[in-house]
Formats: C-alpha cells, sequence, structure tokens
C-alpha cells in the first residue's frame, strides 16, 4: 500500500451505492483537508443532465465511458484529494489499475438491509429501476465484491457508524496505515 501521507497520493472510496461514498467522502477531506471530488457529480455536471437520463440515453456503458474519463481526470489532479467513486467504477480493469497505482483505496462495506434503509425512496439510481431493489443489490454485490476487495487496501464497514463518526474511525485508519508504512 502506498503510505497515505505522501503527496500526491489521492484516497479512492469504493463500495456499493448506499454505503455512504459521498457523504463519508465529504467529511473524510474537510477531516484530512483535501479537495472532494464526487464522481457521480462531475459526470452529471460535464454531461449536464442526470445520470438517471444518461443510462436512458446512452445506456450503461456510455455512463461508464463517461465514469472512466471522470476518474482519470480526477486521479491526475496533482493536488492529493479524496474521490467518491460509484459502485461499478471497480468493473472496469483500467479503472481498478489506476486506483490503485495513485490511491489508496478505502472500500466502504454496507449490510444488506443498512444498504435497502439507506436507499428507500431513492429515485436517482437507474440500477435499482426494478420491481426487486433487494434482489438487484445482492447481484450487483456477488458481482462487485471480489472487485472491491482486490483493489482495497483498507476494508470498512458502514453499516454501525453515522458518516461522521466513520470519517474520524478513516482517518485513525490512515494514519494507522502510515505509521506502519514508516
Amino acid at each position: 500500500m502506498r503510505d497515505p501521507s505522501e503527496s500526491p497520493s489521492h484516497i479512492v472510496l469504493v463500495g456499493p451505492m448506499g454505503a455512504g461514498k459521498s457523504s463519508i467522502g465529504r467529511l473524510l477531506a474537510v477531516r484530512l483537508q483535501r479537495a472532494f471530488t464526487d464522481l457521480d457529480a462531475c459526470i452529471e455536471a460535464e454531461a449536464d443532465t442526470t445520470i438517471t437520463a444518461i443510462f436512458a440515453s446512452e445506456g450503461e456503458a456510455g455512463f461508464r465511458s463517461r465514469e472512466c474519463r471522470a476518474l482519470i481526470d480526477a486521479l491526475a489532479k496533482t493536488a492529493a484529494s479524496v474521490i467518491a467513486t460509484g459502485g461499478g467504477a471497480v468493473l472496469n480493469a483500467g479503472n481498478r489499475s489506476a486506483m490503485r497505482d495513485a490511491s489508496t483505496v478505502i472500500y466502504l462495506q454496507v449490510e444488506p438491509a443498512m444498504q435497502m434503509q439507506r436507499l428507500a425512496g431513492d429515485d436517482t439510481r437507474p440500477l435499482l429501476a426494478t420491481d426487486h431493489p433487494a434482489q438487484q443489490l445482492a447481484e450487483l454485490q456477488a458481482m462487485r465484491e471480489p472487485l472491491y476487495l482486490e483493489v482495497a487496501d483498507i476494508v470498512f464497514d458502514t453499516t454501525q457508524h453515522s458518516p461522521e463518526n466513520a470519517a474520524v474511525a478513516m482517518v485513525a485508519l490512515l494514519e494507522q496505515a502510515s505509521e506502519r508504512c514508516v
């Protein structure tokens, strides 16, 4: 693992939707005094439309292409930052390689019941536009779990943590990892 205190090492958050990548990422960036980049927000800003609209007009493949470009752009920045990815960013081998090369990757895990609770009423997730969202989440997790674990330097379960508590705990984990690298 790259020493988290090394500059310009980014911190990249991966994990399923509802794990807290965006909410925890913002707080973690503040605590570490780094910029925060939410890839989904970058994609929407660049496209001047929503992710739902991108999925509708370009399909998942079009969205994933945009996601790759947004990740590469975020990782190319010289100032160390905290980057929240979309849940499927790990599907692309190039993305996984780029994350490993330029960042410390934290895999945010979440138990399925909490994930469903956090996503209840969220109609901005195209992959959950199904009659069986819990089954869809389980299938996505089964496919993506090995990829999250492959790329992760640190695994952190967010299920029992508020975003604030998770950010505090992650700072401590990063400090411990940094001390081990010295």
